[in-house]
């Protein structure tokens, strides 16, 4: 982990095929996609180029939410977030915040981090 709390994980798959594994993984775990966000198509939109980068927001209430009660700010980073990217070189990464710097950052109960630790176990599924 890097100091910014940032974990990546490249990917042997096309950036498309990541982001639909990753969200075949979180829907078969019980986490719920809420949202999709296509950070190039919408650079695109007003004539700018950025190269394939993708996001999706997911989570479960049933676990985030007592997060959010003993620690209000960790708010501001759940729902839990995936950023799916090329690099310059074509080769697709997955990053996500580590719940330990989640933990840090806002002061979440050590037993509640549980609720937010599956993110790696997930994403190497969906990766491999």
């Amino acid at each position: 982990m890097e100091g910014n709390g940032l974990l990546q994980v490249v990917s042997r798959l096309t950036l498309d095929e990541t982001v639909k594994r990753l969200e075949l993984e979180l829907t078969q775990r019980g986490l719920q996609v809420f949202a999709r966000v296509d950070h190039s198509a919408e650079a695109a939109k007003v004539g700018l180029k950025m190269r394939p980068t993708k996001l999706l927001i997911f989570g479960s209430p049933k676990g985030g939410t007592p997060v959010m009660v003993a620690a209000p700010s960790v708010a501001i980073d759940l729902p839990l977030k995936a950023l799916i990217a090329e690099d310059e070189n074509g080769k697709v990464w997955v990053s996500y915040n580590s719940p330990e710097y989640l933990q840090q950052r806002h002061g979440i109960p050590q037993e509640l981090v549980k609720n937010i630790a599956g993110v790696g176990a997930v994403v190497a599924k969906a990766v491999e």
